[in-house]
């Protein structure tokens, strides 16, 4: 297992600034160059830590959920981490070590451990090491259904969750998913997609969910809206629902992302307050 983790830092003065950053009505892409020291955001009740916010609901971008990278000090994290009861989060972590108290229980987290977090639920986060640590952090506002309590919170690890053979794809395609789909309790997954090199996608996705994707490790050329885009470890991709998408792994190693979608729910018909 391989996570790319973001340090930081400015690119030196003699650096060109073109980059392959981009920002469409379908789509975004944001470059791990682009994740430096003045793009980070401090949080409130957080100690001795920064965050890139790589999506937030905002008109004309993401609209379901918001996605950081959050590096922890040591000493540092939150007694009150979650301002709004009635959002639910995963937390992936890639580089260290954090303790996450959950329903009293405390969870020792370290590369490759899965958290995900009920609405309302209480939890604190502190790393108690002397090293910093990296997470991911996806919020989403849970959308409650009539006859269906939400789901409980969990902690887990990568290792735990086998990998799914894609139909028709000989392996060359494979997903953890860490929670069951036919679970209509969860409106949200956050999965870990693997393609071997040279494995693709064969034909442009066009689908109602809209998708945060963060490269864990590898290389690709993703296929978005009607654009081919080089992307790797470390690169986030925001797309829209409906926004066409396909790819093909370049090697010489896997490529895997993080990645988000809403599902399991009505498309609502009025406007969300």
């Amino acid at each position: 297992m391989s996570y790319y983790v973001p340090r930081g830092g400015l690119p030196p003065q003699t650096e060109l600034t073109t980059e392959r950053a981009v920002f469409t009505e379908a789509y975004a892409v944001l470059p791990r160059r682009t994740m430096s020291d003045i793009t980070t955001s401090v949080l409130p009740h957080w100690d001795h830590t920064r965050a890139w916010v790589l999506a937030r609901p905002l008109s004309g971008f993401a609209e379901t959920f918001a996605q950081y990278v959050v590096e922890v000090g040591p000493g540092g994290g939150s007694n009150r981490p979650e301002p709004d009861r009635g959002a639910e989060g995963v937390l992936f972590v890639v580089d260290g070590q954090v303790e996450l108290v959950l329903h009293g229980t405390t969870h020792t987290l370290v590369a490759g451990s899965y958290a995900y977090l009920a609405p309302a639920v209480g939890w604190t986060l502190r790393n108690r090491s002397e090293a910093t640590a990296t997470f991911h952090w996806i919020r989403k506002a849970y959308e409650p259904v009539e006859g269906y309590a939400p789901p409980p919170s969990f902690v887990t690890h990568e290792r735990e969750v086998d990998a799914v053979e894609m139909p028709d794809t000989d392996g060359a395609w494979r997903t953890q998913r860490f929670v069951d789909p036919a679970d209509v309790r969860h409106d949200m997954h956050v999965n870990i997609v693997t393609f071997q090199p040279g494995g693709a996608i064969t034909f442009p996705e066009t689908h109602v969910m809209e998708h945060g994707l963060y490269v864990l490790e590898g290389k690709a050329v993703y296929l978005l809206n009607t654009d081919w885009v080089e992307v790797q470890e470390g690169d986030f991709m925001w797309l829209r629902a409906f926004c066409p998408q396909a790819c093909y792994a370049g090697g010489p190693g896997p490529f895997r992302y993080l990645l988000y979608k809403d599902v399991n729910r009505h498309a609502p018909l009025r406007l969300r307050a």
